[in-house]
């Protein structure tokens, strides 16, 4: 078993999304830190460190990301942060309930590591994440900035 930690930033809008999302990825015992942000505005201004925001330390490797959100959603966080040479190698992978076949495209098209349907039933969420995170243990990431 790999004993690698990963630092992660889980942007959700959701209280009752957030906490299954973290109490699944807090039992697969390889989250080395987990931030959180309401939104994608939240989320930039911790990545960047502004609007009165210390910068997110550690900084994170990997982003779970949700699409319908206020003020900034999923896809404008994604054309963000993919314009700023400092956070486009983030890994995202988008966490959502939305189908939509131009939600899926948009995403690919601004280079998400994957794109994965919310699952209902909290075994399945619990399922899902554990092979998520087996997937993660099998990837290298670079060097995260501290």
């Amino acid at each position: 078993m790999s004993d690698k930690k990963f630092h992660l930033l889980h942007i959700e809008d959701d209280s009752v999304d957030k906490m299954v999302v973290e109490r699944v990825l807090k039992k697969t015992d390889i989250i080395g830190s987990l931030h959180h942000a309401f939104d994608g505005e939240d989320a930039l201004n911790k990545l960047i460190g502004s609007n009165g925001e210390d910068r997110l330390q550690p900084f994170p490797q990997i982003v779970l990301l949700d699409i319908n959100m206020p003020k900034m959603n999923g896809i404008e966080f994604l054309k963000e942060i993919r314009s700023n040479p400092d956070l486009k190698h983030l890994s995202v992978f988008m966490v959502t309930t939305s189908s939509d076949e131009s939600d899926i495209k948009d995403s690919y098209e601004h280079n998400v590591a994957g794109y994965i349907l919310k699952p209902v039933d909290l075994s399945e969420f619990e399922g899902t994440f554990k092979l998520i995170s087996e997937y993660w243990k099998l990837c290298e990431f670079p060097a995260t900035a501290n």
